[in-house]
């Protein structure tokens, strides 16, 4: 009798279907969930440049030669893109915030209008970003 359990146990054991290992960046993410990668990717970025804005404000205003310096480095291809890159963290946390508020109000949650409303913000915050680009350049 004793045998007989424990061999249903293996056999129950052996059917457990296994783990699969996901290959995320393989796997083709549906708009909605872009965006929200994406979301939180931006909001990282924008918190971790808060130090970096504040040291560059405060020496912007300490004395009009400090000022000439900073200027002096925006004025370079690499601070552009530089602050390129955090425009696009800013348009893209800023529309997907948005986003995100609309639906925690139940606004927007059936599949197409999800769907349809992360794609307006991806393209929305790229194209804020190209505007805002094309002044900065």
């Amino acid at each position: 009798m004793e045998s007989e359990t424990s061999a249903r146990l293996a056999g129950a054991r052996l059917r457990k279907p296994r783990p699969k290992y996901l290959d995320l960046l393989h796997i083709r993410q549906p708009p909605p969930a872009i965006a929200s990668i994406l979301h939180r990717i931006s909001g990282f970025g924008l918190f971790a440049a808060i130090p970096l804005l504040l040291a560059v404000f405060h020496m912007s205003v300490r004395s009009p030669e400090e000022y000439a310096r900073v200027h002096d480095w925006f004025t370079h291809p690499l601070a552009k893109l530089v602050m390129i890159g955090l425009a696009w963290a800013l348009f893209h946390h800023l529309f997907a915030g948005i986003r995100f508020l609309l639906l925690d109000v139940h606004v927007g949650l059936e599949l197409h209008r999800a769907r349809a409303s992360a794609v307006v913000a991806i393209i929305a915050a790229l194209l804020c970003t190209a505007a805002l680009g094309v002044l900065l350049w």
